[in-house]
């Protein structure tokens, strides 16, 4: 489609767009979506690490993925994920404010596709993803009241998630079928 994105989308289809709490809890902000184009960022901090010290994949993909959802409803029209295929192409460094831009390649009534890119503040290509959408032909229901909360929908009871609670295990249960681990000087 074009570089240059349309008019931004109505303020109450971009309240409900970012009401996703688990970009609230990543530290993503979604900045602009207008038809077909959406950016946000996420500025890289401890709790986004791996172990080796670099901006875990999962919270590049978030990002990615918040991105995707944006877009891919910024007509008004419900999608949902069917497929996101990402290259991470160079590791975020702690402090670095990757930023997130979607757009739209190809769009039916029934199906979209869209190349999202992370980049870092001094250029570099951090991933890329190329995302596909089923369209469900419905438009936004925007609740007037939860737009103005700034909270998301609420969910179904059916899609609801409960927490099932269950005791930590005790150390060295679980772990190592011939008991606990040894200390090193009896490895010797």
């Amino acid at each position: 489609m074009t570089d240059v994105p349309e008019p931004d989308i109505s303020p109450e289809l971009f309240a409900a767009l970012a009401a996703d709490p688990l970009a609230a809890q990543l530290g993503i902000h979604l900045e602009q979506v207008a038809p077909g184009y959406a950016r946000a960022t996420m500025t890289v901090g401890p709790a986004h690490l791996n172990a080796v010290g670099t901006a875990h994949g999962g919270a590049t993909m978030a990002l990615l993925d918040v991105v995707h959802a944006a877009v891919s409803n910024s007509h008004g029209t419900l999608a949902v994920a069917q497929d996101v295929h990402t290259e991470f192409l160079a590791p975020g460094r702690p402090g670095d404010v990757l930023t997130a831009v979607g757009t739209e390649v190809h769009r039916s009534t029934r199906t979209a596709v869209y190349r999202i890119e992370a980049t870092s503040a001094d250029g570099r290509l951090v991933a890329t993803a190329l995302a596909r959408v089923f369209r469900l032909g419905t438009p936004w229901a925007l609740e007037e009241d939860v737009v103005a909360m700034g909270a998301p929908p609420p969910v179904p009871p059916t899609m609801q998630l409960s927490v099932v609670e269950q005791p930590p295990p005790s150390p060295g249960e679980g772990t190592n079928p011939a008991g606990p681990t040894p200390a090193p000087d009896e490895l010797r």
